[in-house]
């Protein structure tokens, strides 16, 4: 099978195309025919050594965590699905090695879920870890019905999905975004403001008694700013109502680090909004499966608009 992979830890540049067996299905798991995978930028801090020690690497590695394709072939006890079935999930394991960046990848029948049928391959591919980031932080704090929620980054490809998936929930949300991305928050049900200085003087005009909720999706002063924006903030031997994927010292300051998981009930929840109209992807760029390294260059210049996608 034809795949991108790296030697070594690497930049953009050390990407290079393969020739590899097809993958080996273990117990539990099925083989994908990939048709689309997604672009975090997780896949290229991990490739320069970001994650390590946290993460093992294997090389030649295979990036790629996002996955939707078609079921190939079935392992023993990975009944869950059959050959043909059209499905996406959130493919981390372990280590770091065996990708999606792929023609075929071995995948955990515990990461998989059916494709919703509302969206094509590349929106597909583009919702699995960010869909769930954006879920699992949500669920972390509490948001739910009536409460008023800040985003941070609500036009990134976590974000984006967060705001539609507040909104689904009865929530009001505020997400911060250049001006360039106000008209696009306005059409997922949010309501803009500007990031940057005086940030937390706009969210008050938008929210006098300040806000139930914040997610940090960018990291930089997000969580501080976020804090005293808080209707409550943690009481004694409580947390805050407030989430960060990109600030560790959040913990300190009474509230969550989140750290994505593979949960195939929460992709088939994502699934489910999907295709009840309440859940869209919004691909800034679907670039071939050689284009890998162009696809993590746009990526590193944090200014894209929804996701990334590789088509193969």
């Amino acid at each position: 099978m034809k795949a991108i992979a790296l030697d070594a830890y690497g930049t953009p540049d050390d990407l290079h195309a393969v020739d590899l067996p097809e993958p080996k299905v273990a117990p539990g798991e099925v083989l994908l025919r990939v048709r689309a995978a997604g672009v975090n930028p997780v896949d290229w801090k991990l490739a320069a050594g970001g994650l390590d020690p946290i993460m093992v690497a294997g090389f030649p590695m295979i990036p790629g965590w996002d996955v939707a394709g078609v079921v190939e072939r079935v392992g023993l006890d990975a009944g869950e699905f059959a050959v043909g079935d059209e499905v996406y999930g959130y493919i981390r394991k372990d280590w770091a090695q065996n990708g999606a960046y792929a023609e075929q990848v071995a995948a955990s029948v515990r990461m998989l879920a059916r494709k919703p049928a509302a969206l094509d391959w590349e929106q597909t591919a583009g919702v699995p870890l960010a869909g769930l980031t954006a879920l699992q932080s949500l669920r972390r704090v509490g948001v739910g019905a009536g409460d008023t929620v800040l985003i941070h980054a609500a036009a990134g490809g976590v974000g984006s999905l967060a705001v539609q998936i507040a909104v689904a929930a009865g929530a009001r949300v505020i997400g911060t975004a250049s001006e360039r991305n106000h008209e696009f928050l306005r059409g997922l049900g949010a309501e803009p403001v500007t990031y940057g200085e005086g940030l937390a003087a706009r969210v008050r005009e938008l929210a006098p008694e300040g806000v139930d909720a914040a997610l940090d999706f960018v990291g930089g002063e997000a969580v501080d700013v976020s804090l005293p924006l808080l209707k409550r903030g943690p009481a004694e031997g409580s947390t805050a109502r407030l989430a960060s994927i990109a600030n560790g010292e959040v913990t300190a300051k009474g509230g969550h680090y989140v750290w994505v998981r593979p949960d195939a009930p929460d992709l088939t929840e994502l699934a489910e909004l999907a295709d009840a109209g309440k859940l869209t992807v919004h691909v800034e760029h679907a670039l071939p499966l050689e284009k890998a390294a162009e696809a993590w260059r746009l990526s590193q210049e944090g200014r894209t608009r929804g996701k990334i996608v590789l088509t193969v």
